[in-house]
């Protein structure tokens, strides 16, 4: 029966991308029981998942988190963060660890020498899933994981009146970085142009943005950021028909439900391997939407707060039409 710790720290996206390794490991290897380490602010994802045993949060002391992680008596470490925090913890734990490759190098010479490629054309799941090879682990090319509890599901009908699930667009608007998002006029553009009800989702932090968009806006627009929690969030785009978001979070958890998704790329790229990871019917009816050839793209493996150049064309120019496309072709 072994007993196996994953780690990986933050955030949305990033650990909604390890749950496709967090299934193999507890279907593949017979009775083995599955702990997970992270954040406190993300132990509410984890925690519905029924291939997890225990979820351990990190606390502000490594020598702490050590001492009651030893108590666990492990026999395997998969780091999936990989960063200094997380060796420490190997150390402390001194049981067998393996790491996943972050692809520093290449990832540098992309954002530096933007016409030096050396990224591996794969996806981060199959990364993270070659940390575990070692245990004779396999995809299982069944996807991502997302679990809503009950509690959490929206009754689309009651939450949102005149709205129908599968009938509405779920456009995501927030992202964790000013570099991955499109900029207001341009969202508003984009709800001016799509003939289907929209459902803007975000957190409290976009909520006056969204506020602003609605307000200018000609179409049928809700504002739901700052209004939901992520699990309710998730349960909305869930019942969307169609989905339209930044490289963000709530992107990967669009993916898990397997909806036709739009991804908007403003300053990262697809090639990093962290675009939505789909099965082929779902790849079929989804589409990514990027301004290509800018010398400056990508700027950077993560974001900033504002455009380094000062134009932002990665976003200024992004292809409000093609977006619109997308989202209209509704079959309902």
């Amino acid at each position: 029966m072994p007993k196996i710790l994953i780690i990986r720290f933050s955030s949305i996206g990033d650990i909604v991308l390890t749950t496709p390794l967090v299934r193999c490991l507890s279907q593949q290897l017979p009775n083995a029981q599955i702990h997970y380490l992270t954040k406190p602010a993300f132990a509410g994802i984890l925690a519905p998942n029924p291939h997890i045993q225990k979820v351990h949060t990190l606390s502000s002391s490594i020598i702490k988190t050590i001492q009651q992680l030893k108590t666990e008596k492990y026999d395997y470490v998969i780091d999936l963060h990989h960063n200094q925090r997380s060796l420490l913890i190997k150390l402390g734990l001194g049981v067998t660890a393996k790491s996943f490759d972050k692809l520093n190098y290449e990832k540098w010479l992309a954002v530096n020498f933007k016409k030096i490629d050396n990224l591996p054309n794969l996806h981060i799941v199959d990364r993270y899933i070659a940390a575990a090879q070692h245990l004779g682990i396999k995809n299982d090319g069944q996807g991502l994981d997302y679990f809503i509890p009950p509690k959490d599901e929206v009754n689309i009908e009651q939450q949102f009146p005149n709205l129908s699930p599968q009938k509405y667009i779920a456009l995501v608007i927030g992202a964790a970085h000013a570099t991955k998002r499109m900029p207001t006029q341009k969202i508003i553009d984009l709800c001016d142009t799509i003939n289907q009800p929209i459902i803007l989702l975000g957190g409290k932090e976009d909520a006056e943005n969204a506020n602003n968009i609605v307000t200018q806006s000609k179409g049928q627009v809700i504002n739901a950021c700052g209004l939901l929690n992520l699990n309710q969030s998730a349960s909305v785009v869930r019942q969307a028909g169609k989905v339209v978001s930044h490289d963000t979070g709530m992107m990967h958890i669009a993916a898990a439900f397997q909806k036709p998704i739009c991804s908007v790329w403003g300053n990262t790229i697809p090639q990093f391997g962290m675009y939505p990871y789909l099965s082929v019917a779902a790849q079929a009816q989804s589409v990514m939407v990027q301004v290509a050839n800018l010398p400056c793209r990508p700027c950077s493996k993560i974001g900033y707060n504002k455009c380094p150049k000062g134009h932002f064309n990665c976003m200024q120019q992004i292809d409000v039409a093609a977006i619109a496309n997308f989202a209209n072709q509704m079959q309902y």
